[in-house]
């Protein structure tokens, strides 16, 4: 049964690094997952080491060991012998690319799959659903494909804010979703505000934090759902 933690960002404002992640975390691992296995793909603009070790010292206070992908011969082997897989944020091009680079896409869904927890933020929840196509960022690198790891059925929106800025004509976020919705018509769409998360246990779906959460799909009106269960 697949078990994942799926959060929109790992820093809130005024708030230290996944400090307001702590604790779901921790209600998510349990006591008896001491270390995580990282997949630092998304970096750009930093190395693979330097944002390990910026993860390393937000799940310190939690007394979590993070060991990199990147910092063993076998990245494979290191995913196959993982307690528990955590999947960091940055640009979600980048991410996909480099999974399908190292053949560690398929590892990764078949260990979460099987019931290896699963922790991704920004970029890395994104990763978990069917596809990429609903990420906010650039594409920067071209994948072999958007399909992701399709371990839940529905698609996220990270950082999603229904906020309009003043004199501004773009399209809104709104409006970007909607795109989405109107051509895959049979994907909902979870705007996950800053803040907040997804806790995934096999069909049933919990969103955890302070805010509500927008759900969009073709041909009705976007509703918003407050915390606690929304699925299953």
């Amino acid at each position: 049964m697949p078990r994942l933690l799926l959060l929109s960002n790992s820093r809130n404002p005024g708030a230290g690094y996944l400090e307001h992640a702590r604790a779901p975390i921790r209600e998510f691992l349990g006591a008896a997952v001491a270390e995580v296995v990282f997949i630092p793909f998304a970096a750009v603009g930093r190395s693979d080491e330097a944002y390990t070790a910026q993860v390393a010292e937000g799940l310190a206070p939690l007394g979590i060991t993070v060991r990199s992908v990147t910092g063993t011969d076998d990245s494979l082997a290191a995913v196959e012998s993982a307690a528990a897989i955590v999947v960091g944020g940055g640009n979600t091009f980048q991410l996909l690319t480099r999974m399908y680079q190292t053949a560690l896409l398929a590892a990764v869904r078949r260990r979460v799959v099987g019931g290896v927890p699963y922790i991704g933020w920004s970029a890395g929840a994104n990763l978990a659903c069917p596809t990429i196509c609903t990420t906010n960022d650039m594409p920067i690198i071209e994948p072999p494909s958007f399909a992701a790891l399709d371990l839940v059925p529905f698609q996220i929106n990270p950082h999603y804010t229904d906020q309009v800025l003043a004199n501004h004509g773009g399209e809104t976020r709104d409006d970007r979703i909607n795109e989405f919705t109107a051509v895959n018509p049979a994907v909902e769409v979870y705007g996950l505000r800053e803040g907040s998360w997804l806790v995934v246990e096999g069909a049933t779906v919990t969103l955890g934090g302070p805010h509500s959460m927008r759900v969009f799909g073709r041909g009705r009106v976007a509703r918003e759902v407050g915390p606690g269960v929304v699925r299953g």
